[in-house]
């Protein structure tokens, strides 16, 4: 199964291909979509909804995972958050590509077999299920790889009643 994990933002939405055969992850591509902080809001929006269509189709992933909003301290974040998840998964319908959403929480699980590990003990489980030298950067790469990993695990051993 080829699963595209994403990691949802505006400045930045990091993701990650990997195919997953029941016993092992294969790395396909992996990196983030960015905008720059001058940029009109709904410029970023653009950039990030084009950026997602061209990953889909140079990928062809089956399915997509992504993280589900949850509460960010500062309200306008997690509105701005929100809008571009909104053209991430407008993105996925329109190619006709199913989402999974899991929880920060469901995803710490899923990858060290602990709900709540911490950010650096995700990331060096990540780098170690995918045979990568090293964590992948920026952070949201990595998170979006872990992203993927969940839904392999998660669906394939259907946790979380999946």
């Amino acid at each position: 199964m080829r699963i595209l994990g994403i990691d949802p933002g505006y400045a930045i939405v990091g993701y990650g291909v990997v195919d997953h055969d029941k016993m092992s992850y294969t790395p396909v591509e992996y990196g983030a979509v960015t905008t720059d902080a001058g940029t009109l809001f709904e410029e970023r929006l653009r950039v990030v909804f084009e950026g997602i269509c061209q990953i889909i189709d140079r990928t062809h992933p089956e399915v997509i995972s992504i993280e589900q909003l949850f509460y960010y301290s500062n309200q306008t974040t997690v509105i701005y958050v929100a809008e571009a998840r909104g053209v991430i998964l407008l993105a996925a319908r329109l190619k006709g590509i199913p989402v999974y959403e899991y929880t920060p929480m469901q995803v710490k699980l899923a990858v060290t077999g602990y709900g709540k590990a911490v950010k650096k003990q995700v990331q060096e489980m990540t780098r170690r299920l995918l045979k990568l030298d090293a964590v992948p950067k920026p952070d949201d790469t990595a998170d979006a790889l872990a992203m993927a990993i969940c839904h392999g695990n998660c669906f394939g051993n259907r946790l979380f009643g999946r």
